[in-house]
């Protein structure tokens, strides 16, 4: 559903923010439903701050994505996606998608995760700050991983595509976890991850992996999880590859190798701080791609959705530089 508005109202100090076109994505299930609360104070603040902005509202899983390709093709500036992890993505991969270098993505938190927003910056709690930040808009240009290999989000299974994502991929314990916390339904934000992985530490059986660098290492196993980072955080504010950023040309594949369950619980609790990293257990290795190779066609996350690959072997690599985002200076 799209609504449009043109506000009489300029962006402080900005000209140039108030002569781009907005157009602003709300998602009312975000955040586990959460975010239809946020949509009338962000609409206000919205229409206060920015001249020329336009809006419309999912009404269906992965709608945000045919809205954002739309809003493309009609020549906005800026698209905004509220809403969380998954939300972002799908529209920023959308945008990249579309092969325009002038267009921007805006977020505004209003997720359960907001991982993406943290590596820029941004509050999850602060709808007037990231308002603001919007409106100055001042734009970093930003990495962009991308799966080459096809597959389906479990919200449209034949629709096999190949997949931009902004912050992380995972595969194993990950998904056990985001499959837990799909059940619970009276949790949110960074509890809701922590005491569904505590139940996973226990149940999870662990996942075989291959992986091989572009400059020819090979690592393979049994892990509890693998992850492949272009940002820093997951799950609610973990810093699963302490030494990312989103602008450093690489991605960042942090292997966690299984253990019994009371050392994976010891590994979870160090990865809340980024210790992790100095067990002998775990390895980062940063390259611009690779390839992971598992016994069967994986499950996987990406930023939060759930996909399934069509084949057993995945390519995955970074794209450097991309995306524009409209975000707090460095």
């Amino acid at each position: 559903m799209v609504h449009r508005r043109h506000a009489d109202l300029r962006a402080p100090g900005d000209a140039l923010t108030g002569e781009r076109r907005h157009f602003v994505i709300f998602n009312p299930a975000s955040g586990r439903g959460r975010g239809a609360r946020r949509i009338d104070t962000y609409r206000r603040l919205l229409e206060e701050h920015l001249e020329h902005v336009d809006f419309g509202t999912t009404n269906r899983r992965g709608e945000e994505l045919d809205l954002a390709a739309r809003a493309c093709d009609d020549g906005y500036d800026v698209v905004v996606a509220v809403g969380g992890d998954g939300t972002w993505s799908n529209v920023g991969d959308r945008i990249v998608a579309s092969g325009r270098d002038d267009v921007a993505l805006g977020i505004l938190p209003n997720g359960t995760g907001n991982d993406f927003g943290r590596n820029l910056g941004f509050s999850p709690s602060d709808p007037v700050a990231a308002v603001r930040t919007l409106a100055t808009g001042h734009q970093r240009s930003i990495d962009v991983g991308r799966i080459d290999t096809l597959s389906a989000s479990e919200h449209t299974p034949d629709v096999m595509e190949p997949r931009h994502f902004l912050n992380l991929v995972g595969f194993g314990f990950d998904i056990a976890v985001i499959d837990a916390a799909h059940d619970a339904r009276f949790l949110k934000g960074a509890l809701l991850y922590k005491i569904t992985a505590l139940q996973q530490l226990f149940r999870f059986p662990g996942i075989h992996i291959r992986l091989n660098t572009e400059a020819g290492e090979q690592r393979e196993g049994q892990h509890l999880m693998l992850t492949v980072s272009n940002g820093r955080y997951f799950g609610g504010g973990f810093p699963i590859a302490p030494d990312a950023t989103v602008a450093d040309g690489k991605l960042h594949a942090c292997q966690i190798q299984d253990a019994k369950p009371l050392t994976r619980l010891n590994l979870f609790n160090m990865a809340e701080k980024g210790l992790h990293v100095t067990s002998d257990r775990v390895e980062i290795l940063d390259e611009a791609a690779f390839r992971l190779s598992f016994d069967a066609p994986p499950r996987f996350e990406v930023d939060g959705d759930v996909r399934q690959s069509a084949v057993a072997a995945m390519e995955v690599r970074v794209l450097p530089g991309v995306l524009r985002v409209v975000a707090p200076d460095a």
